[in-house]
């Protein structure tokens, strides 16, 4: 055969030397003209298919499954399988290699990540890249193992113990912490002691001999496994606001994982930002810690982070920074007796990055806000601006008054996107679905969200018209051909309409439906199949998908980001590789499917 074949394509560049001799020795070129049939329905395939020229169409029944260019596959399924499901169709002058199947059997047997990527699910595919990839995954020191990073013994002290024989042993053992076993109460209760409660005990007012350290001591310790990968424990740090975390395999304790040991084996220098943005005393300094998130965030993606830790990590860093820039801004009364929360996908923790504001503010009945309210959240939006989050077209900010409203007020409004389903308020209540709260009293958007939960009992009505948005955006009779090049005219495809917004808004409906609490999409996911709501199956492949689209939407931002363009949240399709071209169309398959069920479900054909 040729020496020509394409070996960096997807699967066969998963080969080894001895396989790839296999299928130069294994495979011919054969020719079809435009309007042929390559494989008929049912029929018992004997080659696998590698198209070098043309396009070939795919068809169920009368309908255009998918379509497949230069360096794409077909049909393995059928080939293992011993027939096709399906109709194959030159599209327009094809000329393909033809693999034989004996051979497509011996590596099969022979490479398991072959087989995975030419005939299984998504999940499965993108399972089998993992591994594939698992040599570069394991360099980002965010998927690395706990126990890998820098653990410091645990030293145990009775809680019956004075201060000053605890300062004694920070002294004789160079630490900043021990652990505090307090027996007194079944059962018994493990806290820690830091350098940082010895100020609390100074100014105690007790002389330090007689002031044992169980009265000062943290109970209510943050633990992680050996095991949890070193991102998740970044995250624990974050989220829980603390410096050390106790590191337990079952009731054995096997030492402590210190936040500037965690961050010194870390190269994403999270933990900086947040201690800068934490530190601000002024907006300028703020502005300084936010340009330095979607250098982390490139960071972290360039050595192989998983997006969804990515994506934690952004709506953590996020939070702190809007919650010091409100402090900053706001009066400590006024954020005492509000709540700032986020919408959309800052909301949801699937923001990446940086994308139009959306946020608002409520505020507690029967409070007196300040007079110059109006002027405070005017520079708040300002401020977010400066920070890199551009104002909201819409204007789904605090610094709207329709978006900064009381309790009552707030309420009434939502009542009235319930009630009167019109298109753009059906869009308010699923932006406000999404509500997460990041400064002030967050029970004022509780209370509000548990009112939306008791009014959409049972109306079907209403959800089949908050459900039926997933039509609102994107062409997807037409997808495959711009992913293919068949129309040269508009070759960028907006990854949000066509798969993210689908496939999110489908979950948030179902999500309404069954009255969940939860505000991510893989949340929800996850709710939806412990409930039985959502086969188990289709979850995970939603949750895949979502999870390649946001990827593959972050690597295109990232590419425009440094040739100088502003972010378009598409994707070039000439610019794809075999592999992201090939999950491309699973992944849209699949919102395809999903959208399929969410029809029947809701009964759009009644609307």
């Amino acid at each position: 055969m040729p020496n020509a074949f394409n070996f960096s394509a997807s699967p066969f560049d998963c080969l080894n030397q001895a396989e790839q001799r296999l299928v130069r020795d294994s495979v011919d070129v054969a020719y079809f003209p435009q309007g042929e049939t390559i494989l008929e329905l049912g029929v018992a395939p004997t080659h696998l298919f590698v198209i070098i020229k043309g396009y070939v169409t795919q068809y169920d029944g009368d309908e255009l499954i998918t379509t497949y260019g230069p360096d794409d596959t077909f049909d393995g399924r059928g080939l293992v399988a011993g027939k096709t499901s399906s109709r194959f169709v030159a599209a327009e002058e094809v000329v393909t290699y033809q693999l034989a199947r004996q051979a497509v059997s011996d590596l099969i047997a022979s490479n398991a990540t072959f087989g995975a990527l030419l005939f299984s699910d998504l999940s499965k595919k993108l399972s089998a890249l993992s591994e594939r990839q698992s040599q570069h995954e394991m360099q980002s020191l965010t998927l690395a193992r706990v126990d890998e990073a820098f653990l410091r013994p645990a030293h145990f002290v009775d809680a019956a113990t004075d201060i000053v024989s605890v300062v004694k042993a920070f002294q004789e053992k160079r630490v900043t912490s021990v652990l505090v076993r307090d027996s007194s109460v079944a059962p018994a209760r493990l806290g820690m002691f830091t350098t940082t409660a010895l100020q609390k005990a100074i100014l105690h007012g007790k002389p330090l001999y007689q002031l044992a350290v169980g009265e000062l001591a943290n109970f209510e310790l943050i633990c992680v496994r050996p095991d949890a990968q070193v991102g998740d424990a970044l995250a624990s740090l974050l989220r829980h606001r603390v410096h050390r975390l106790v590191v337990v395999e079952g009731d054995t304790v096997l030492g402590v994982l210190e936040a500037l040991d965690l961050f010194s084996f870390l190269s994403n220098h999270s933990h900086m930002i947040t201690v800068q943005i934490e530190s601000a005393t002024d907006l300028a300094a703020l502005t300084q810690a936010a340009s330095k998130i979607t250098r982390m965030m490139s960071l972290m993606f360039r050595s192989g982070s998983r997006v969804s830790l990515i994506a934690r990590l952004v709506q953590e860093l996020d939070a702190r920074l809007f919650e010091r820039a409100w402090q900053l801004i706001a009066p400590p009364d006024l954020v005492a007796n509000s709540c700032l929360f986020v919408m959309g996908s800052e909301g949801r923790g699937e923001q990446l990055l940086k994308t139009d504001q959306d946020n608002g503010l409520i505020l507690r009945d029967r409070y007196q806000p300040p007079a110059d309210l109006e002027q405070i959240c005017q520079r708040f939006s300002a401020a977010l601006a400066d920070f890199g989050y551009p104002l909201c077209p819409g204007e789904i900010m605090l610094s709207n008054p329709r978006w900064r409203k009381p309790v009552g007020e707030f309420g009434q409004m939502t009542r009235e996107w319930l009630l009167m389903p019109e298109p753009d308020s059906l869009m308010n209540l699923a932006i406000f679905m999404d509500a997460h709260a990041v400064c002030g009293d967050a029970q004022l958007l509780e209370q509000l969200r548990a009112g939306i939960m008791r009014l959409a009992t049972d109306n079907d009505a209403m959800l089949a018209r908050f459900a039926s948005a997933i039509d609102a955006f994107g062409n997807s009779v037409g997808w495959w051909n711009r992913l293919l090049g068949f129309n040269d005219s508009d070759k960028m495809l907006n990854l949000k309409k066509e798969g993210i917004f689908p496939l999110v808004h489908g979950v948030r409906s179902m999500a309404l439906e069954k009255h969940l609490v939860e505000t991510s999409t893989t949340a929800r996911i996850a709710a939806l199949v412990a409930q039985g709501a959502l086969g188990a199956e289709m979850g995970a492949e939603l949750t895949e998908s979502l999870h390649f689209l946001m990827g593959l939407r972050l690597k295109a931002g990232l590419a425009e980001l440094e040739t100088g363009r502003a972010v378009s949240g598409g994707v070039d399709m000439a610019k794809l590789s075999s592999l992201d071209r090939d999950l491309l169309k699973d992944t849209l398959g699949v919102v395809k499917r999903f959208k399929a069920v969410l029809r029947y479900r809701f009964k759009f054909d009644v609307l």
